[in-house]
């Protein structure tokens, strides 16, 4: 029964591929280099981006992006069509268009803050020198920069509930390695706190009200912070990073909050001449290390 139903699923997936094409082309042509963070370089034959360059920006060969403008190729899965809105920087409306073309249903309401707003993709592409990372509601790293990367490591691989910083917080007992022991209480009550105040504001969330009872369940630390009903505003505190070539680097922590979406914009600076300054530069040369 099970098998017929989902043979029967993927023909009724219909993909449009004439108006796809044609939709893939029209917004690559409307976005200029400096759109994306990418430098124009010489002469382009195209008014906007080339397919290489959404190729690249949307993780994929640049022979599967060009075979779909081209009409042919493979049927894109949701997650290729969710990873090139993410590159064309689509809003949530076109993105629910492609995934129409797509042959597929609207992504549901509560799977849309894994698409980053247009708006904070511009901001993070201008800075891509800085320690920087866009974060979800539920603490689901969306995408990092290279510095980031070097800094608290690829936070983006991650599968399942673990995607969420969140629960691997206490879960995960490697999750607290590259922070300083005496810092651990501090984090667990900003992050119980946190997951508080969005449990108590849509209980209808099943994401969050998973990572909640997975939590009640598996992390006695946890339980007991919970059970004092902890609060907290929207507060990014100085951490202290324990990297394992540089050593200890003391960070201040700035947020952008993107209200549509529940995002955040997070990134770690230090002043300017101070000992962590000087880490950071040397980081974003050595880069991440295996």
């Amino acid at each position: 029964m099970d098998r017929r139903s989902g043979d029967v699923r993927r023909r009724t997936i219909i993909v449009d591929r004439a108006r796809l094409a044609e939709f893939l082309r029209s917004r690559r042509e409307a976005l200029q280099p400096e759109d994306v963070g990418l430098p124009r370089g010489g002469r382009r034959r195209t008014g906007g981006l080339r397919r290489e360059e959404v190729a690249v920006l949307s993780d994929m060969s640049v022979d599967y992006y060009s075979r779909l403008e081209q009409r042919r190729g493979p049927h894109p899965s949701e997650q290729m069509l969710a990873a090139i809105a993410g590159g064309l920087r689509l809003s949530l409306e076109e993105r629910d268009h492609l995934f129409r073309l797509g042959g597929y249903a609207i992504p549901q309401r509560t799977l849309r803050a894994d698409h980053i707003n247009p708006g904070m993709m511009r901001i993070f592409d201008g800075l891509e020198d800085a320690a920087a990372q866009v974060v979800n509601y539920l603490g689901e790293t969306l995408k990092q920069t290279r510095l980031s990367r070097a800094l608290i490591g690829d936070q983006t691989v991650r599968t399942g509930m673990a995607r969420s910083a969140l629960y691997r917080w206490f879960a995960d007992p490697a999750a607290r390695s590259i922070h300083p022991e005496d810092d651990h209480l501090a984090h667990s009550r900003l992050i119980a706190a946190h997951l508080h105040e969005l449990y108590t504001r849509d209980r209808r969330d099943p994401r969050v009200t998973a990572i909640v009872d997975a939590l009640l369940a598996e992390s006695a630390e946890f339980a007991a912070l919970w059970g004092e009903q902890p609060v907290t505003g929207l507060y990014c505190p100085p951490k202290r990073i324990r990297h394992p070539e540089l050593g200890l680097l003391e960070l201040d922590c700035q947020r952008l909050v993107d209200p549509d979406q529940s995002q955040m914009l997070v990134v770690y600076t230090a002043p300017s001449g101070s000992e962590s300054h000087d880490k950071l530069r040397l980081l974003s040369v050595i880069g991440v290390q295996p």
